[in-house]
């Protein structure tokens, strides 16, 4: 047992905590922390320094040092910060020829770090070793050209040690890897440090500074150069150059703003004006703000009432030509940058801008989308006869106008009657006639026609009219107008016989009878009055019997025209002739003939069938009509009735009241 007991370990026990409850002071890790640190109590003290008495000490500290700095760099042969420590412990020992072997090293294992080129460099330029700095420098930008902190600080070095030539030799080889901006402007600061403006300008330009950073920037750095060393005309030449290099397509805002500036230092207002022009008519109104503020400023200083307007008219020339850019068929904007350009500009602007707005042809061959668009080239023909005064090129427009219209489909009167009306102001008849012709063979129209007479008319030329009311009513017969016209053409000409045969024509067409085919807003009984009106007119005896002969026979013949409404307006035309030249016999005659005037209602249905109430209209009911339907009759004698009644009920109210009157009173 006593072994047992002896064997076994013995746990202390643990004393059990009677009073849970937390303490009235809390301390807090941020107090330890504070208490910590106020007893410093992670500081360590600083290692024993070891002072060196003699050669062997110091050989073997050396030993100690070298053998670590190899061990670590045993350990990992890539991290390149080992090895720059090692060499420079090696430098602060003046031992450069060991640093030199541990940089070569390093060099070999990673010979692309870039650290270790430049710290290798300036041990050597520190310890005054130039050659060995040349050297490495040189072996440098030949592996890694690009890298060109090596560049900036072999050619400072260089120039330091009064190098000119070895400098520049190192900026001429730089050049060739066409580096950055900063590089070229580096080598340029140099050359003018020593006053070499020549060289810096080969820079510039034979060294193609601008052609290998072809910026805009650098072309005014290039023009300013110029102009401070007082070389005004190379200056102007350069920014000639620039403008050309980056044409109208990339012209840019900054550069014409530069070279303007640079002619207003010069006094030259007229090339200022002319840059802005050239600028603002190439440089979307977006990307030229700048340009419009400084060439309002320039106006407002240097130019007058006119040169402000110019900046005014330019501006909106911008936003017009924003908006035909955005919508090509918009031919309102197109027509308001014509009207612009035509009040400002000369002729061969305005005629291209002609020929952008005429090149946008309507997609769909319909008329309502040609209707706008036609006045563009009416415009641009009349722009040339009136403004420009060259005939010619008036014709070629109003030609190729024609031949792009599809006359197959629709035409335009307008165009073809322009056309031949500036042939004759040309005195060019014949050329009117065949343009006419030609609109009247292949799309005949109402219009044409009556243009082409009235054209015939002006110069006296009959018989052609006479052809062509012909060829008119062949096309249209049931033109009521035509017919008229030409029956009044006849009888000016004094050929009563021909104007009588004509009436007589036209009131025995079928289709003038026939309101759905008509195409003008007059019908057979304005044929029928025009008829008697002539025959009223002619210088004869027996011109009224005429007249009224023929007003009977229009009666008969409109009897059975469903437009009461003209045949009430025939009646009272011949109400009116025989008012003045008929006699009373004739009057009552035509009195009786006249309708009655009835108010009547009728269902009104709407578009979509449902029935929509009723309204009232009023019908004529002529005599002729009455006679021969007998429910008008009955109509008629219902109403006599209702007014015999209506004339005894008041007989009856009438009597009532005198009885009542007569009748003595109660109360007196």
């Amino acid at each position: 047992m006593a072994s047992t007991a002896a064997g076994k370990q013995r746990i202390p026990k643990v004393a059990k905590v009677k009073n849970k409850a937390p303490a009235e002071v809390q301390i807090t890790a941020e107090q330890l922390l504070r208490e910590a640190k106020e007893r410093e109590l992670e500081l360590l003290p600083p290692p024993p320094k070891q002072k060196i008495t003699d050669a062997e000490e110091l050989n073997d500290y050396k030993l100690k040092k070298r053998k670590g700095f190899e061990d670590n760099i045993r350990k990992n042969r890539t991290v390149i910060s080992n090895w720059i420590k090692y060499a420079q412990w090696e430098e602060s020992l003046k031992e450069v020829q060991r640093a030199r072997s541990i940089y070569e090293r390093a060099l070999d294992v990673d010979h692309r770090n870039i650290t270790l080129w430049l710290k290798y460099a300036e041990m050597e330029m520190k310890n005054r070793q130039v050659n060995h700095a040349r050297n490495i420098w040189d072996r440098a930008i030949t592996i890694l050209p690009r890298v060109n902190q090596f560049w900036y600080k072999y050619t400072y070095m260089e120039e330091m040690l009064g190098n000119i030539a070895g400098c520049r030799q190192v900026f001429e080889r730089w050049m060739e890897w066409e580096p950055e901006e900063q590089a070229w402007h580096s080598y340029i600061n140099f050359e003018l440090r020593y006053k070499e403006v020549d060289k810096s300008r080969i820079i510039l330009n034979g060294k193609a500074l601008v052609m290998v950073h072809p910026e805009v920037k650098n072309w005014i750095k290039y023009a300013h150069f110029e102009e401070k060393h007082g070389y005004i005309a190379r200056a102007r030449k350069v920014f000639e150059r620039a403008i050309e290099f980056f044409g109208e397509e990339h012209i840019s805002e900054s550069l014409s703003v530069a070279f303007a500036r640079f002619e207003e230092k010069q006094k030259e207002f007229e090339r200022v004006r002319v840059i802005y022009k050239y600028a603002l008519d190439r440089i979307p109104k977006q990307q030229a703000q700048e340009l419009f503020k400084n060439y309002t400023v320039f106006e407002k200083r240097f130019g007058d009432r006119r040169g402000i307007e110019d900046v005014i008219v330019s501006k909106r020339r911008f936003q017009y030509e924003e908006e035909v850019k955005a919508s090509p068929h918009n031919y309102d904007a197109w027509f308001d940058y014509l009207r612009l350009v035509e009040s400002d500009t000369d002729a061969d602007t305005v005629r291209e801008v002609y020929e952008r707005a005429i090149a946008n042809i309507p997609p769909i061959q319909e008329k309502r989308h040609w209707r706008r668009y036609i006045y563009l080239w009416i415009n641009y023909a009349l722009y040339e006869e009136l403004e420009v005064k060259d005939p010619e090129r008036t014709r070629q427009v109003y030609q190729a106008c024609l031949e792009l219209i599809p006359h197959k489909k629709f035409t335009f009167a307008k165009i073809w009657l322009l056309y031949g009306q500036f042939e004759i102001r040309q005195k060019n008849l014949q050329n009117a006639r065949r343009g006419l012709g030609t609109a009247i063979g292949k799309c005949p129209k109402n219009k044409l026609f009556k243009g082409y007479i009235e054209l015939e008319l002006q110069l006296r030329e009959f018989d052609r009219c006479r052809k062509l009311y012909e060829k008119y009513l062949e096309f249209s017969p049931e033109n009521c107008t035509t017919w008229i016209k030409f029956a009044e053409l006849e009888a000016i000409l004094g050929d009563t016989d021909r104007a009588r045969a004509i009436f007589e024509l036209a009131i025995g067409q079928p289709r003038l009878d026939m309101p759905e085919v008509r195409t003008s807003h007059l019908s057979l009984f304005t044929v029928w009055i025009s008829y008697g009106q002539f025959e009223l007119s002619i210088d004869s005896d027996d011109r009224i019997q005429r007249c009224r002969q023929i007003y009977e026979e229009a009666n008969k013949s409109m009897q059975s025209c469903e437009e009461k409404e003209e045949r009430l307006m025939l009646l009272e035309s011949w109400r009116d002739f025989e008012d003045e030249f008929g006699s009373f016999a004739n009057k009552e005659r035509v009195q009786k003939l006249l309708p009655e005037k009835v108010k009547k209602r009728r269902k009104i249905t709407a578009e979509d069938g449902s029935d929509a109430g009723w309204e009232e209209y009023y019908d004529y009911i002529f005599p002729e009509d009455a006679a021969n339907q007998p429910n008008l009759k009955l109509l008629a004698m219902a109403k006599i009735w209702k007014k015999q009644q209506q004339h005894e009920d008041e007989e009856e109210q009438e009597e009532e009241e005198e009885e009542e009157g007569q009748q003595p009173d109660p109360a007196a």
